[in-house]
């Protein structure tokens, strides 16, 4: 990822609906809108959950309520098959192909893939061992904070930087927290992880979007930060930009009335376009901090500023007095900021109303 540069994944999830050619599909629509990765999701419905799993609300609301959680996702799973060449097809349009696992055998394919960096759920945040093995593979990690509290997402912190200093799976939580003591410890997560602030409601009411946590999550470990986005529309992950999200992550979608838990949440292509140009001309807008007159202000800057005039008719030789000084814009001349040193000095010639004093 580049520092200077908003990485932008568009999350396709599962809203291939287990179709294959809707999955190319949303392949090609990401990289027609620009965003720098596509990303799916590698599991089993079996180790994901139990058979007697509840699904979440919103999943009650948009699928068949009756269903549980463990059959929705039966119909959701990625085959193996399909990622190389959904991998082929991103590479081929310029994109990265990034999928997250939640389980350790398709965090294991996923690595054989050659995945670039791996993205941690929310919610296997505080799934250790999982968080642990992910964290070991040694790959830049986004970790996304949905549903955690302050204390959950340093304690995953502490469990990656564990992984990366040690070989062996930690024999109690004690021992991560003896590792995370150590400054040395921590500073390797610095270039290495970044966190997404993050609301796993789908969709997000704005009142619950709580952007400051993002600048929380940045000022408590120091890290670079993102947003990870379930509010409807653009305006969000554009304004946790603004704040400082170096990645943004957001669910597209073909249309948003196909059937799935996800869809109605999602972004349409024409809408995710709008969001990567929108956060492309943001960064040019932000620029380097630095406050100094721009490029096109130069001309403006001469037509709009004042310099010092004669108030009224001044006399070769008149002492001048304040109430002989005015400013007006002239295009030339002194400079409003030396009027009060000309009071009191000798006019070194006659001057009309109106007319430039010179030095």
């Amino acid at each position: 990822m580049n520092p200077e540069r908003t990485f932008v994944i568009a999350e396709a999830g599962v809203n291939h609906n287990g179709n294959k050619n809707l999955a190319h599909a949303l392949v090609e629509a990401a990289a027609e809108a620009g965003a720098d990765a596509v990303k799916f999701q590698t599991f089993s419905a079996a180790k994901l959950a139990a058979p007697s799993a509840p699904k979440a609300a919103y999943q009650k609301q948009n699928t068949d309520s009756a269903e549980s959680q463990y059959a929705m996702l039966r119909k959701l799973e990625l085959p193996l098959e399909w990622h190389a060449p959904l991998q082929a097809h991103a590479r081929q349009r310029g994109i990265q192909f990034l999928s997250t696992a939640f389980d350790l055998d398709s965090l294991s394919f996923l690595n054989e893939m050659g995945m670039p960096l791996f993205k941690v759920p929310s919610g296997e945040l505080t799934n250790a061992p999982l968080l642990w093995r992910f964290a070991r593979i040694r790959k830049p990690l986004i970790l996304s904070t949905g549903m955690a509290t302050l204390a959950e997402v340093e304690q995953g912190l502490a469990i990656v930087a564990h992984a990366l200093a040690t070989d062996q799976e930690p024999s109690s939580i004690d021992e991560v927290w003896r590792h995370w003591s150590q400054t040395s410890s921590r500073d390797r997560l610095r270039g290495h992880v970044t966190l997404l602030h993050c609301t796993s409601q789908y969709p997000t009411p704005f009142e619950e979007v709580n952007l400051r946590a993002m600048d929380t999550l940045a000022s408590a470990f120091g890290l670079t930060v993102g947003y990870s986005d379930h509010t409807p529309g653009t305006l969000i992950p554009i304004a946790a930009v603004a704040r400082g999200a170096r990645v943004i992550e957001k669910h597209f979608t073909l249309d948003r009335s196909l059937p799935g838990p996800d869809h109605k949440a999602s972004l349409e292509p024409s809408e995710l376009t709008r969001m990567v140009e929108d956060i492309r001309t943001l960064e040019q807008a932000l620029g380097d901090g630095i406050k100094t007159p721009q490029p096109s202000e130069w001309d403006t800057r001469q037509a709009a500023r004042q310099q010092i005039v004669a108030a009224r008719e001044i006399a070769a030789n008149t002492i001048l007095v304040r109430e002989d000084l005015a400013t007006a814009r002239c295009g030339y001349g002194l400079p409003p900021i030396t009027l009060w040193e000309l009071v009191g000095r000798k006019a070194n010639r006659s001057f009309s109303i109106g007319e430039v004093i010179e030095a």
